[in-house]
């Protein structure tokens, strides 16, 4: 659809647009100047960076004051939801929303044992090319020196400092590229339940404190701020939801949400802007169907191109990378595709990237208790199979409120790294095959929904299957599981298939460089395997040379 068609649409049927919102009028409405202006046919120019292509492992930090309380997804949103387990942890923990809100929690993280440089030397070691760090959420806290959110960022309450300079100096002391998540563009309707009150109870009816003004601080210790600026509240309720369906259209600015006011949208456009001048970041995730705003702003497509033209003015050439969700083919061209919690079923023609966690998004200790984190197993079958279909994996260690990570993370992530260690060369600096792979996994696929979230949907892969790389001369062909016999057959690589353009002239095994005995055939490349398994043998990797 074109841009006009969904501006005319979105006047007809959202009440209180105007198509003068897409006209700059921000503080910092003046972008980088360069090739790239704010629109998807400009922007489609966008060629993705080769360090992005070629790193395929990163780890991020999804880490802000919503892991204070150490309670899992959403906490800031869902404290205020009467009934919730959230909620009743927030009763015993703190309090009644409506005397300790959200904001309290910010003032009570203090992050005392965050050391950035230790946790980076650990996710270098163990395998990762990025490193991103989490910016701000859907709580509309930002986590650096935030010039446009002056009061409610980690430099003036919480930990007091400012934690992005922290993590982008540790990370680029371990030669690693910088990133960061931005969420807080929903803040605006994700708050909307702390709007609230409780319906019954002790409290019915006492509101909650999403409806707190300034004036309402005098001898509070927060005093002098606006909490409007955090919650970002003085504004009617969206239309009631009940359906998944009817909040994923309200997550898309559609389906009667109330859209946000020119100063709020102005606000995040100049806090980003500001983010990206200030800390020089490689990468931008944006937690947003395509960009924030879109369709009813510009915001983020002039953030875009601000991106790719400050990245050519400072860098001689294009570095930069933008995710966002949910592209049509269009801006797939335009930014770098995120699929969260999920993987495609194809080789894309473009790179892309599925971001997932050991386990939920933000630090859960009763996720931790029972044993809900992925194994070092399925984080490497998930790896190779994304690399084989010219992706990047994207993987959150939760961080502690405290600012460390548990001891059964650090195990994980250790792990990850002595895998990688062996087979690194068949997964960095790679591209896709002819095929991703073979074998039974690759016919029982679950589709891709919304965001993504078909993780776990999937057949598991095993000793069956079989997924590819290429790099060079050489094609990389990874076993997912130590076979019961010795000899295992490789059907892509049989001369019948066309695929290898000469006869095979040696197998190796990833890590080794030992030599296996081989024969080819038309229907397949037999390849006899070492008599003892590797260590980690979940997934290794042959080296077929022609």
């Amino acid at each position: 659809m074109k841009r006009r068609q969904v501006l005319a649409g979105l006047a007809a049927t959202v009440p209180g647009f105007a198509a003068s919102a897409l006209l700059p009028r921000s503080a910092l409405a003046a972008n980088a100047p360069g090739p790239f202006k704010p629109d998807w046919d400009s922007l489609a120019a966008y060629r993705t960076p080769d360090w992005f292509r070629n790193a395929k492992f990163g780890i991020w930090a999804h880490w802000g004051p919503q892991c204070e309380p150490e309670f899992g997804d959403w906490y800031a949103r869902n404290m205020y939801k009467e009934g919730s387990d959230a909620y009743r942890h927030h009763l015993q923990k703190y309090g009644h929303p409506s005397t300790f809100g959200f904001k309290d929690v910010i003032r009570q993280w203090q992050a005392a044992q965050w050391d950035p440089d230790a946790l980076l030397a650990l996710y270098r070691k163990a395998g990762a090319r990025y490193f991103v760090a989490l910016a701000n959420h859907h709580d509309n806290f930002d986590l650096y020196d935030s010039r446009f959110q002056p009061d409610w960022n980690s430099t003036r309450i919480g930990p007091k400092k400012d934690l992005i300079a922290g993590w982008a100096k540790a990370a680029r002391a371990q030669g690693l590229r910088f990133g960061v998540s931005v969420h807080a563009a929903h803040a605006w309707t994700w708050y909307e339940v702390a709007q609230g009150a409780d319906k019954a109870g002790p409290y019915a009816s006492v509101p909650y404190d999403g409806v707190l003004t300034a004036a309402a601080g005098k001898g509070q210790w927060w005093e002098g701020l606006d909490p409007q600026a955090l919650y970002a509240q003085a504004h009617p309720l969206s239309r009631k939801t009940t359906k998944p369906a009817e909040w994923g259209a309200q997550w898309d600015w559609g389906g009667g949400a109330t859209l946000p006011s020119r100063r709020y949208v102005d606000n995040f456009h100049d806090r980003t802007i500001d983010l990206i001048d200030k800390y020089d970041p490689d990468l931008v995730y944006f937690d947003d169907t395509a960009l924030p705003f879109w369709p009813f702003s510009d915001a983020g497509l002039r953030i875009a191109a601000h991106m790719y033209n400050r990245s050519i003015a400072t860098r001689g050439r294009l570095e930069a990378v933008i995710n966002g969700k949910m592209l049509d083919e269009r801006q797939r061209r335009s930014l770098v595709w995120d699929i969260e919690r999920g993987q495609s079923n194809a080789i894309e023609p473009l790179p892309w990237q599925a971001c997932t966690c050991i386990g939920g998004w933000h630090y859960s200790r009763p996720g931790y208790e029972r044993n809900e984190y992925k194994s070092a197993q399925t984080v490497v079958h998930m790896l190779v199979d994304i690399v084989s279909k010219n992706g990047n994996l994207l993987l959150s260690v939760p961080v502690r409120g405290n600012g460390t990570i548990d001891e059964k993370e650090q195990a994980i992530v250790e792990e990850i790294g002595r895998w990688l260690a062996v087979h690194g060369e068949a997964i960095y600096d790679t591209r896709p095959w002819a095929v991703f792979g073979e074998g039974p996994a690759q016919h029982r696929t679950a589709p891709l929904t919304d965001q993504g979230m078909n993780e776990g949907k999937n057949a598991p892969l095993t000793a069956a299957d079989i997924r590819f790389t290429a790099k060079g001369d050489a094609v990389h062909a990874f076993v997912m599981g130590w076979p019961a016999g010795r000899e295992i057959g490789i059907a892509a690589m049989g001369t019948a298939a066309g695929h290898l353009k000469k006869p095979v002239a040696r197998v190796e095994l990833v890590g080794t460089g030992a030599p296996l005995a081989f024969r080819q055939a038309a229907d397949g490349l037999m390849v006899t395997l070492p008599a003892a398994a590797p260590a980690l043998p979940y997934a290794f990797a042959l080296k077929v040379l022609t």
